[in-house]
C-alpha cells in the first residue's frame, strides 16, 4: 500500500492528488445530508486530518454510519482545500476500508479528557491521545538529537552491558539477576547463597550505569558515549524516580572538568533547540495545556550562557538567605531540589553549573582536588526541576585511586581491569550522565515523570 502519512498530506504538497491514509478514528460526526466527518490520526503528528465520505459509497450505510472512536480505517480519496475551520485540507474519500472496529461502549480512551492517573491503567493504548502521542515524538525528537550531537562530534557509540557486576553508584540499590529458584536457593557450608551454581557462577545485576563499561573505550578509541537503559531498585515513590530509565553517557579522552562542563551546556542547548524546531506543534500544546512558560524555559535555557559557581559558594548563598528549608543547609549535605531550584530561578535566573563537590558524598572514581576535600564533579541544574545533570573528571591516578577505593571499602579485586586502565597508558578523562525521562520531563512540562516513558517501572508496579 502507496500510504501518505497525514503529517505529510496536511503539509499541502499532494493537494488536488488521489492519496491513501490510514489511521484511527478520533471522532466521527454524521449529518442528515447523507454526509460523514471523519477525523483521523496516525500518530505521525499532533494533528488529525478530516475525512469526508459520502452516502455513495458502498458500505456507506453497513460500515460506515457504525464507525466508532478507536476504529482502524483505510481512506483514499482526493486531497482538496478544507471549507471548515481550523483546517486547510481535507479528503474527499472515493473508498474507505475499515480495517479493525472497536467497541464503543467498552473502548477506554472516550473522546474526552481522562486524568494521566486513569491513563496509566491503559498504558498500551494511552498513546493514541493527544499527550502521549506528543510525548512520545518529543522524546523521538530527543533521542535523535543526543545521537545527532555526538556523532556530529566524531563521538563513537558503544554499547554497555546490561547485565554487569559492578556498582557504578556504591549506593548498593541494584537489581539481583539470577536464575537460581527461590523456593530451593543452593547454600555454601556457611549458609550463604552458592552463587557457584548460578548462571554467572558469581552475583550479578542489572546495570546502574554505563559509565564504567564505557571508559575502558574512551581509555583506547577516544571521545565515546553509551545510550541504554539503567536500573535503580530505589524504594521511591515520587514523581521524579523510576527503578528503569534511559541514560545517555558520554565520556572524553584527554579532557578535564571545564571541558566536561563546555560538552554539558552545548548538549542541553542542541536538545532543546531540535525539539523547539522540529517538534513546534508538540510543543504549542504543552505551552498551552501542561505549562504555559514550557516554551519560554527552553527558549531561556538555549539563550543563556550557564552560570559556573562551586559547590562552597552556593553553600554560602544557601545559609546567607533567610529562606526557610526544609532540608537545612551545610557544608557536607546533599543539595535538594529545592535548593538547586533556588539557585537557578531566583539567586542567578539561569542554568547553573555547580562543581568542586565534597569527596564524602560523590562515587570513588571522580579525580579529588589539590585541596583534598573536594572532587572535580559537577551538576548542571535547570530551573523547576535542579539537577540535570550529574558528571565529573575520573580519577586518573592509580595510587590515588586505589586509596579512595580503599576508603570507600571496596573489594578493589573486583575493580581489577578498571585499575589496569591507570596502569597502561592512563589518560585524563571526564564525562557525564543525563537521564533520558528528567530530560522529556523538563521539555515537555508534564509533572510526573511516569507519563514520559511509556511503561514506567516503580516500586510495585511492572505493569503491561
Amino acid at each position: 500500500m502507496d500510504r501518505t502519512k497525514i503529517a505529510d498530506a496536511l503539509g499541502g504538497e499532494s493537494q488536488g492528488q488521489e492519496i491513501t491514509i490510514a489511521g484511527w478514528v478520533r471522532t466521527v460526526r454524521h449529518s442528515k445530508g447523507g454526509f460523514s466527518f471523519i477525523a483521523l490520526n496516525d500518530g505521525s503528528c499532533f494533528a488529525q486530518i478530516q475525512v469526508v465520505a459520502d452516502n455513495t459509497l458502498a458500505n456507506y450505510d453497513s460500515e460506515i454510519l457504525h464507525l466508532t472512536a478507536g476504529c482502524s480505517v483505510i481512506a483514499s480519496g482526493k486531497l482538496v482545500a478544507s471549507e471548515g475551520k481550523n483546517q486547510s485540507v481535507e479528503i474527499q474519500s472515493t473508498e474507505i476500508r475499515v480495517i479493525g472496529k472497536s467497541d464503543a461502549e467498552k473502548y477506554p480512551i472516550q473522546p474526552k479528557r481522562h486524568s494521566f492517573e486513569y491513563l496509566r491503567t491503559q498504558g498500551h493504548l494511552r498513546s493514541r491521545t493527544n499527550t502521549f502521542g506528543a510525548v512520545a515524538r518529543v522524546r523521538n525528537r530527543i533521542c535523535s538529537a543526543i545521537h545527532e550531537f555526538f556523532q556530529q562530534r566524531g563521538f563513537l557509540y558503544v554499547h554497555t552491558p546490561i547485565i554487569t557486576t559492578s556498582d557504578c553508584e556504591g549506593a548498593g540499590e541494584q537489581f539481583n539477576v539470577t536464575t537460581l529458584q527461590m523456593n530451593d536457593i543452593p547454600r555454601n557450608d556457611d549458609g550463604g547463597v552458592d552463587f557457584s551454581q548460578d548462571f554467572f557462577a558469581r552475583p550479578t545485576y542489572l546495570t546502574v550505569s554505563g559509565q564504567l563499561e564505557v571508559e575502558p573505550y574512551c581509555c583506547s578509541l577516544g571521545d565515546v558515549y553509551t545510550f541504554g537503559p539503567t536500573f535503580r531498585a530505589e524504594n521511591s515513590n515520587t514523581p521524579r524516580h523510576l527503578a528503569e530509565f534511559w541514560m545517555v553517557e558520554p565520556e572524553l579522552a584527554f579532557a578535564d572538568l571545564q571541558c566536561d562542563m563546555d560538552l554539558a551546556e552545548a548538549f542541553l542547548k542542541h536538545i532543546f533547540r531540535a525539539v523547539l524546531e522540529d517538534c513546534r506543534e508538540d510543543m504549542q500544546f504543552f505551552n498551552e495545556r501542561i505549562d504555559k512558560t514550557v516554551i519560554e524555559t527552553l527558549t531561556h535555557v538555549i539563550e543563556s550562557d550557564f552560570e559556573r559557581v562551586t559547590y562552597t559558594k552556593a553553600i554560602e548563598i544557601l545559609t546567607q538567605t533567610d529562606r526557610k528549608w526544609e532540608y537545612p543547609v551545610e557544608w557536607g549535605c546533599d543539595l535538594q531540589t529545592e535548593h538547586e531550584r533556588f539557585l537557578t530561578e531566583e539567586v542567578f535566573n539561569a542554568p547553573v553549573i555547580l562543581t568542586d563537590y565534597p569527596r564524602g558524598i560523590k562515587p570513588f572514581y571522580m579525580r579529588c582536588n589539590d585541596d583534598k576535600k573536594t572532587v572535580a564533579a559537577m551538576d548542571v541544574l535547570v530551573p523547576k526541576i535542579g539537577e540535570i545533570i550529574g558528571g565529573s573528571q575520573r580519577e586518573e591516578r592509580l595510587d590515588v585511586l586505589l586509596k579512595r577505593m580503599e576508603q570507600c571499602g571496596m573489594d578493589i579485586s573486583e575493580y581489577w581491569w578498571y585499575i589496569d586502565l591507570r596502569k597502561y597508558g592512563t589518560i585524563p578523562h571526564a564525562g557525564f550522565g543525563l537521564g533520558l525521562e528528567r530530560t522529556v520531563q523538563f521539555a515537555t512540562g508534564m509533572a510526573n515523570i511516569r507519563d514520559v516513558i511509556p511503561y514506567p517501572r516503580t516500586p510495585r508496579n511492572a505493569e503491561f
